[in-house]
């Protein structure tokens, strides 16, 4: 496996990262990733990632309630920091490892590394879908993970914003209005439906991030 930039340049450096990960069934980083990690940004970043394996090990076989609930408490605990403060960008979509070996990011960041490390426990791409959303009390853009049990059940919302998992018809504060997954891109209507309008490549970050994460895959 060749040597990827898996976490962003960052103030003229470039984190050269090996990486050997299968988001959708299983989750694997290697040495090579692990100590680069611990003798580049130190012990808590490296627990951190130690912490994520873990995480993976003891919920992968758990029912998906408790997989929702791990999953958002494990990654509500990393600092909320802006794209503008930590990447020197508007808006970085990063990967969980950027995440968590930085300890920090945005609500994007903390919905795409939901999604990406349920998917690993086995959680189906048609039960997730990341909202982008309007928060309506914050005034502000904003982007959580919804679980969907049946393809017309009420979600329930991991959002960073509240450790707490509600149904969206609980979340009266938020506002939906777009949705993807791995498969699709779906626009929410006014009247409360979707409507497909693609595929998840329209969106150039997240097309973005997934190369960044599968170079690491090319032998």
């Amino acid at each position: 496996m060749e040597t990827a930039a898996i976490l962003r340049p960052r103030r003229s450096f470039i984190l050269p990262l090996l990486l050997a990960v299968t988001f959708a069934s299983a989750l694997e980083l290697s040495d090579q990733l692990m100590n680069y990690v611990l003798r580049d940004f130190g012990q808590e970043a490296h627990q951190r990632l130690e912490n994520w394996q873990r995480l993976h090990a003891l919920a992968a076989n758990a029912p998906v309630d408790r997989q929702l609930k791990l999953v958002n408490s494990f990654f509500n605990r990393v600092r909320f920091i802006s794209d503008i403060r930590h990447w020197g960008e508007e808006d970085y979509w990063a990967t969980p490892i950027e995440l968590l070996t930085t300890n920090g990011g945005d609500c994007e960041d903390f919905s795409i590394a939901k999604y990406l490390t349920l998917r690993a426990m086995g959680v189906p791409d048609e039960q997730l879908r990341i909202v982008y959303v309007k928060a309506l009390e914050l005034n502000q853009a904003h982007m959580v993970l919804a679980w969907y049990q049946t393809p017309s059940s009420d979600p329930l919302v991991l959002d960073n914003l509240i450790n707490e998992i509600k149904p969206a018809s609980q979340r009266t504060d938020l506002e939906p209005v777009y949705s993807f997954n791995g498969d699709g891109l779906w626009l929410n209507q006014e009247s409360g439906g979707r409507s497909r309008i693609g595929d998840a490549k329209k969106l150039e970050r997240w097309q973005d991030l997934n190369e960044r994460l599968n170079s690491a895959l090319t032998p």
